[in-house]
Formats: C-alpha cells, structure tokens, sequence
C-alpha cells in the first residue's frame, strides 16, 4: 500500500527518527584547549567592546552599527561554544552532585539574562545616532552593559571554569 502511494505522488514517506535511549546518548567529552579558548574569547569580546567604545570619543557614530553587529555576531559564537560544549559536560559530569548541578543550572540561567541584556543593547543601537540625547543615552548603556560584561567574565573564570575538569 505504501509503495503505491509512493507512486502516486513520486516521494518517499518519512523515515521515523529513531528512539534515544539513555544508554544510545554518548556523554559530553572533555576538552582540555576548552578553557583557555573560552578565556582567550572573553579578551577577544572586551578588546572588540572597547574599541566600540572608542567611537564616540573619535566622533565616528557611523560606524557603532556596524561594530555593534560585529560584536553581537563575535558574542554569540562564543556563546554557542559555552553552552553546547562548557555546560553540557559540568551538567552532564555534575548529574549526580545535586547541589552543585542546581547550582550550574541556576548559574547559566542567569549568565543568559546577562546575554539577553547585551543582545538588546545591540539591537537598540542599530540605528544612526545623531541627537545629542541618544548619543549620551548610548554612553550610559554602553558603561552599564560593559560592566554586565566583565561581571559575567570574572564569574565564570572565577567561579565555572574551574568545574571543568576531565572526569
């Protein structure tokens, strides 16, 4: 029956996707360049957002959408590197230390709060800035989301990168 109604409308049927099972889900691996990659991204991201912050200073609020973009896009791939790879494995190689697993879950909740911030400070300023009111409008963002910035930096290095360890 299936094959005719192959037939009649030239297409295969969709295969199911297969059932995972706890023991056909392989566990995060360890890394040991992971660290010092994740760190090196974080000087990365606070040299590309104190050049943004030179912009004002040198009068070229034409480029702050561009540079903004830029960041973002710098942002979110080291993002996507922390969350796929960082907390996968301390979640995955803390699942049995309760405490300390509530502890990383409630940690990277908050670390994505701080993202969305520095997410919508970008969006916000994607327009040309030629009113002296929204120009100091961006300085004062601008120092408010920097200090989100290396208030996330300094907790992870401090207090998650040291959780990463091969177990």
């Amino acid at each position: 029956m299936f094959a005719a109604i192959r037939k009649l409308f030239g297409r295969q049927l969709p295969v199911p996707a297969p059932v995972l099972t706890s023991s056909s889900v392989q566990a995060p691996r360890y890394d040991a360049l992971l660290v010092p990659q994740l760190t090196h991204d974080h000087r990365e991201l606070v040299r590309s957002y104190e050049q943004i912050g030179l912009l004002p200073e040198r009068d070229r609020w034409d480029l702050l959408p561009e540079q903004l973009l830029a960041f973002k896009a710098q942002l979110e791939a080291h993002l996507l590197a922390e969350n796929v790879r960082f907390y996968n494995y301390v979640e995955y190689s803390l699942r049995d230390d309760e405490e300390n697993f509530k502890l990383i879950r409630d940690f990277r909740r908050e670390m994505n709060a701080i993202t969305r911030g520095v997410i919508e400070f970008v969006k916000k300023y994607q327009q040309p800035l030629v009113r002296s009111n929204d120009r100091g409008a961006f300085i004062a963002d601008y120092r408010q989301v920097g200090e989100l910035l290396v208030q996330r930096i300094e907790r992870e290095e401090g207090s998650l990168y040291p959780l990463y360890q091969n177990s």
